[in-house]
């Protein structure tokens, strides 16, 4: 069994993930007895997949490849990698140089020092523009609502077999594993490590998929919005009665001359906007519930080129495809 897998889920990446993935070599085989790395192509619509089997044909018994039927996500495809990975700590990270193979060393030796089942790789400062920054800070504040933690989230981490374990077992289509991470242990530490400027290419998230990460994040893992709604419904309702006695009593007092047509409209406005938002928060909830009934998949693998001496796996040809829905009841 290899000491440590390395996972790395890859999406568009240029030439970059040459070097990354050559210089994590080089560094695991320095410092590890055994290790692995398992390179998921999530549905790169360019020649990534080619460049991903020249580095598997240079190397073919440590690095697996697997090529996904199309793209699924960051986190979706992480699942795919942790599924398929084999030692008993499992690191993953970005394929765009930004996260440097040489802390690796530095998360492996934090692990065993802390005792800690997680380990978050967090940059002092990052090296993404504004609204890139913005829309992590974002994320990362809302996990830190939703799971009372301190801890700032990285995709630079590494984990204990047993942790992976555990978060294996959700099988269900909006992934986020930084949520199941927190789930199942509160054994998470951080250190600082370096951050570097992006090799080629951009960003796989746009401001757009950030701010639907952590929708996923909330309505996932948290009843908050939920909760939201019904406080502010709560409010609404009660401002509304001090109102209707107020205006009751200017009535009977006589103090009413004109009826005013701007506070009704107002009110109207207002309460059916709140009615709408609450209609589609508990929308949201209801859609996912019924995409995850239907069992829309995780991912679907259409190709893995394995390690010849990998127990149980063979190199799976172009029309093979398997298929992650998780255990059945």
């Amino acid at each position: 069994m290899p000491g440590v897998s390395l996972v790395m889920p890859i999406y568009r990446p240029g030439l970059a993930v040459v070097s990354v993935v050559r210089a994590a070599v080089d560094i695991l085989a320095k410092g590890c007895e055994a290790f692995e790395v398992l390179l998921v192509d999530d549905g790169s619509p360019d020649t990534t997949w080619e460049t991903i089997e020249r580095l598997h044909a240079a190397d073919p018994e440590h690095i697996t490849a697997i090529r996904l039927m199309r793209n699924f996500g960051q986190h979706n495809a992480l699942m795919c990698g942790l599924r398929h990975a084999r030692g008993d700590y499992i690191i993953t990270m970005d394929d765009d140089g930004q996260h440097p193979p040489e802390e690796i060393p530095k998360l492996i030796e934090a692990i065993r020092q802390t005792g800690a089942d997680v380990v978050y790789g967090v940059p002092k400062s990052r090296n993404h523009a504004a609204w890139r920054n913005l829309g992590s800070w974002l994320v990362t504040s809302f996990y830190k609502l939703v799971f009372r933690s301190r801890v700032t989230t990285s995709a630079f981490r590494i984990m204990r077999r047993e942790v992976v374990d555990a978060i294996l077992a959700y099988d269900l289509n909006y992934t986020y594993i930084d949520g199941l991470l927190a789930w199942n242990t509160d054994r998470i530490a951080q250190i600082e490590v370096e951050h570097r400027p992006r090799q080629n290419g951009r960003s796989g998230y746009s401001l757009g998929k950030l701010l639907t990460l952590a929708l996923n994040l909330f309505t996932n893992f948290s009843l908050l919005p939920l909760q939201a709604v019904s406080a502010v419904g709560f409010v609404v309702a009660v401002l509304g009665l001090v109102m209707g006695v107020y205006y009751f009593i200017l009535y009977v007092s006589g103090n009413i001359l004109v009826p005013g047509y701007a506070s009704t409209i107002v009110a109207i406005l207002v309460l059916g906007g709140l009615q709408l938002l609450s209609l589609g928060i508990m929308g949201e909830y209801l859609g996912r519930v019924h995409l995850n009934i239907n069992r829309k998949p995780q991912y679907t693998i259409r190709t893995m080129l394995a390690p010849e001496s990998r127990p149980g796996t063979a190199r799976a040809a172009d029309s093979e495809v398997e298929q992650n829905q998780g255990p059945r009841a």
